[in-house]
């Protein structure tokens, strides 16, 4: 991770450089002892994962959607998209929220509005952080000048959807969902399909599968060996587990778990949505009524309920730290155990 710390300079400034005049940032607050949400426990494994005495944290607020955290080791702080704004935004321990990128997901300069900004946040090996663009229906790099790379647009030669999220394998191949969220009202869709694709490290993309109706987040079992892929479908709310072959293709599919009976149910807003794994294989999946916390077997351990539609999770800081992005909230929560990665 050397990079980020060259980096993150020239990308702030860059930020600051388009900002329009009239561009509001939202308040938050550098530290909260504001408590939301309940905590619901199901299995006693759960408590091996969550303490007793755990509470979730409203850290800020007075974000149109807030979604893709993720954590800059060296930096120290969060970065997470805003995706009606078009902005990325940074939080940081004593210091609270503010503009980390503009434009984030659309380049354009013609107005367009809805989902435009970028989703899914992630860093490559290098530590650049790589963004899920919907404005720009693509999978684009942050460069150390504040420009981007586009590292994947199209397939066979048509424009994504507007890719959504993403989880890099070891070998640094990128795998990713392509729904149709982030078009705009009058963008012509040129994929008759919602795919799960991997961009390799040599840039070829490969359609994985075609069978999910709304593939959302998508993260990877430690072994590798299984890639867990949400759909948000309110039809078909589910979470599948695709066994990923040596060649990096995937194969047999499986109903991880069937969150369908959810939908629309009191207390339990959301669909499946952006998801985290830990060391032991856990899964921390948003989803209706905050983050649903799944054992390697599916058994559903205990939910971190937010109240609010959460849309994506991430571990940070020495990896026990869960923050989650929950409608206009940012929110963490102190755990037992470590994400992927730490």
């Amino acid at each position: 991770m050397k990079h980020i710390k060259q980096w993150i300079p020239t990308a702030l400034l860059f930020a600051a450089a388009i900002l329009p005049s009239s561009c509001s940032i939202p308040a938050g607050a550098a530290e909260s002892n504001t408590t939301i949400g309940t905590i619901e426990r199901l299995d006693p494994r759960f408590d091996q994962l969550i303490a007793r005495d755990a509470v979730l944290e409203k850290l800020a607020e007075g974000f149109q959607w807030s979604e893709g955290p993720v954590w800059v080791p060296d930096a120290g702080y969060l970065l997470f998209s805003d995706i009606p704004r078009n902005s990325v935004m940074q939080w940081q321990r004593g210091k609270g929220v503010s503009l980390f990128l503009k434009p984030a997901g659309y380049t354009g300069t013609t107005p367009r509005g809805g989902e435009s900004g970028s989703n899914g946040l992630l860093l490559d090996r290098e530590g650049r952080l790589v963004l899920c663009q919907h404005g720009d229906r693509r999978i684009a790099r942050l460069e150390a000048d504040g420009r981007f790379t586009t590292l994947a647009d199209r397939y066979q030669g048509k424009r994504f959807n507007s890719p959504n999220d993403a989880a890099f394998k070891s070998n640094a191949d990128l795998y990713f969902t392509d729904p149709p969220y982030g078009l705009a009202e009058n963008a012509v869709r040129e994929l008759d399909l919602c795919g799960v694709y991997r961009l390799s490290a040599d840039g070829k993309v490969t359609l994985l599968t075609k069978q999910m109706t709304r593939p959302n987040g998508i993260a990877f079992a430690p072994d590798e060996k299984t890639l867990y892929v949400a759909q948000s479908d309110p039809k078909r709310a589910v979470w599948m587990a695709f066994a990923v072959n040596d060649d990096g293709t995937l194969g047999a599919a499986r109903v991880f778990y069937d969150a369908t009976r959810w939908v629309g149910k009191k207390g339990l807003p959301g669909l499946p949505d952006g998801m985290k794994v830990d060391q032991a294989g856990n899964l921390f999946a948003t989803g209706p009524g905050g983050v649903n916390v799944f054992a390697p077997d599916g058994t559903l351990l205990g939910r971190i309920n937010s109240g609010q539609p959460t849309a994506n999770c991430c571990f940070a800081e020495d990896g026990s730290v869960l923050y989650l992005t929950a409608n206009m909230f940012l929110c963490r929560i102190e755990t037992n155990t470590k994400g992927l990665g730490f």
